[in-house]
């Protein structure tokens, strides 16, 4: 069968105008190039290194902005396309939110975890990112927590949170420093 490819930032959440990040594409094979492509046009092309290929933005600017996919190829073959990932660049207009963690950072399997993602803002939505994973889960405004009600292996991870508010338009946070989840 087809190899499995996967993308993902680290680290998560939206760009800040001159900020960097790294575009992770991880195909399960030992050789072979993987492609990067913003909007559906081919932008870099880099040689599989342990299974994965990382693609650098730096000094990014609102050019960066796109939804990214990989491609994982044999010479002119492709064995494999990413999912699309969409990648925002922002300038920070809100505070840095702090995240925490109840009852801790190592918890036994079966446990209840609490995220709390607290911002000096009255009516900040917050996105929880888990480092590899695409989707975010979403912290509405009229709550600053996430809870996880019976931990398991699958949930362990590096965590971090942003912040955000729309009224007319969208206002963003920085990322939040990042927090590791064990479970035992």
């Amino acid at each position: 069968g087809a190899p499995a490819i996967s993308i993902f930032l680290k680290p998560p959440g939206v760009i800040s105008l001159g900020g960097s990040t790294t575009i992770c594409c991880g195909c399960q094979r030992d050789s072979g190039n993987v492609v990067l492509y913003r909007n559906g046009q081919q932008i870099r092309t880099l040689q599989l290194r342990g299974s994965q290929a990382e693609f650098a933005i730096a000094n990014a600017t609102q050019e960066d902005t796109g939804a990214y996919s990989c491609h994982c190829r044999d010479g002119d073959t492709v064995l494999a396309r990413s999912e699309s990932l969409d990648v925002r660049v922002e300038e920070f207009r809100l505070p840095r939110p702090v995240l925490s963690v109840w009852p801790g950072h190592e918890v036994a399997a079966g446990a209840h975890v609490m995220f709390r993602c607290a911002i000096a803002h009255a009516n900040a939505s917050c996105f929880l990112h888990v480092e590899g994973q695409v989707n975010p889960y979403l912290i509405l405004k009229d709550q600053d927590y996430f809870n996880f009600s019976c931990v398991h292996k699958g949930h362990e991870g590096r965590y971090s949170c942003q912040c955000f508010t729309k009224n007319r338009s969208f206002k963003w946070s920085a990322v939040s420093r990042s927090l590791d989840l064990v479970v035992r």
